[in-house]
């Protein structure tokens, strides 16, 4: 008799709504949970909280995603007060909109991977809560989807199944955002990982940097003697700690070494300037705002003329990462959210509240104002307005 597993693996009957290539995906792993394939605690530690260019560029665009309003639709009529806005305005008695939605974006920029768990009181859905990826591993089923999410926490671990937790909808406990992983079929890609040399190098150079300043007037090298005999104990000793004390630290940068009794001083290794520490730091620091969609001038790096302004680079930042993101977490919340609240429903972000946007929005307006082809409700139209009510 087959076991489960093979039996899985059995072609399914043609009308089964299931890939086959499900059943091989969970026969790897069925029932046992999966780590994340990488460490998330490294990326968050040397990616964000001690690199200033991951740092600022993670903020930029969280910060810019949470700040864009989100209208909900029913169909082409747009709805001004429902349940689903209460809860997203107030998603939990710690947290607003703003700060749910920014750390959803971070987590999704830092790990590749966001977790959102959703509390329901008495068949309603009244709480939305940001589960650090670290903490999270997907358990998959035998179709090789996530049948449930096992917490871990100081030694303790909660295993959430995937069942819903709204009488007669299909509202599953736990949403999972993950990024395009072209290897791996159950977690996302972080982007910090994709610059994850150009950030130890970044880091490396303000280490160099900051040793360079300790130790200013003690460069890399040797002291010879070039007398008869060699130095005593006693001798070698004291030059020691004449040097450790006299030269070593940023207080005693420029001093110069007065050397006697033969004692010849040989630079080893190349300087800052011949390693050219400078251009290598500011390449790796554009390399990580390209991984994470910023452009460099609007982080400071010098050495960047792409953009004509900083206008133009603001909105290459909004239209090419902001309101991409903004709209995979909308259309994320939407579909996991809709059941629970009605058919229908769908979350979309309000572009033309976005300030960043507004040259474009004058833009488009005059060139459909002046388009006298156009009857009143096809510019309406063209400008994203419905038909005015009769």
């Amino acid at each position: 008799m087959l076991s489960s597993v093979f039996q899985a693996l059995r072609p399914r009957p043609a009308e089964a709504k299931a890939s086959r290539t499900a059943a091989l995906v969970a026969l790897l792993a069925t029932g046992r949970a999966r780590w994340t394939p990488r460490d998330y605690a490294g990326l968050a530690r040397e990616g964000f909280a001690r690199n200033a260019v991951a740092y600022r560029a993670v903020r930029l665009i969280s910060e810019a995603a949470a700040s864009v309003p989100l209208l909900l639709m029913d169909g082409d009529r747009e709805i001004d007060a429902h349940p689903l806005l209460d809860l997203l305005a107030r998603p939990h008695p710690r947290a607003a909109k703003a700060d749910f939605l920014e750390a959803l974006c971070g987590h999704l920029l830092v790990a590749g991977n966001a977790y959102v768990e959703a509390v329901a009181v008495e068949g309603a859905v009244r709480e939305l809560h940001v589960l650090r990826p670290d903490r999270v591993r997907i358990v998959p089923g035998p179709d090789g989807w996530p049948e449930a999410f096992d917490y871990t926490l100081e030694g303790r671990t909660l295993r959430i199944p995937q069942e819903s937790i709204v009488p007669g909808a299909d509202v599953p406990p736990v949403l999972h955002l993950a990024l395009f992983n072209p290897l791996d079929d159950l977690y996302g890609f972080a982007p910090l990982e994709a610059a994850a040399q150009a950030l130890d190098l970044h880091n490396a150079a303000g280490a160099w940097n900051k040793a360079l300043l300790d130790n200013a007037a003690r460069p890399s090298g040797a002291l010879v003697y070039g007398g008869t005999g060699s130095l005593s104990e006693e001798q070698f000793a004291r030059l020691r700690e004449e040097l450790e004390a006299s030269f070593q630290g940023a207080a005693n940068a420029g001093r110069p070494l007065l050397l006697e009794g033969g004692l010849d001083w040989k630079p080893l290794g190349l300087s800052p300037k011949d390693m050219d520490f400078a251009a290598a730091r500011e390449a790796a620091a554009r390399e990580i705002a390209l991984a994470l969609g910023v452009p460099p001038m609007l982080l400071g790096i010098p050495g960047d003329n792409t953009y004509a302004n900083y206008a133009e680079a603001n909105r290459v930042l909004w239209r090419q990462s902001v309101l991409p993101l903004v709209k995979r977490v909308a259309g994320a919340l939407s579909a996991w959210l809709a059941p629970a609240f009605g058919s229908g429903l769908a979350l979309v972000p309000d572009l033309d509240q976005v300030e960043a946007l507004a040259a474009e929005r004058s833009e488009l307006w005059s060139r459909v104002n002046a388009a006298d082809f156009l009857t009143d409700a096809e510019k309406r139209a063209a400008v994203g307005y419905g038909p005015v009510a009769p």
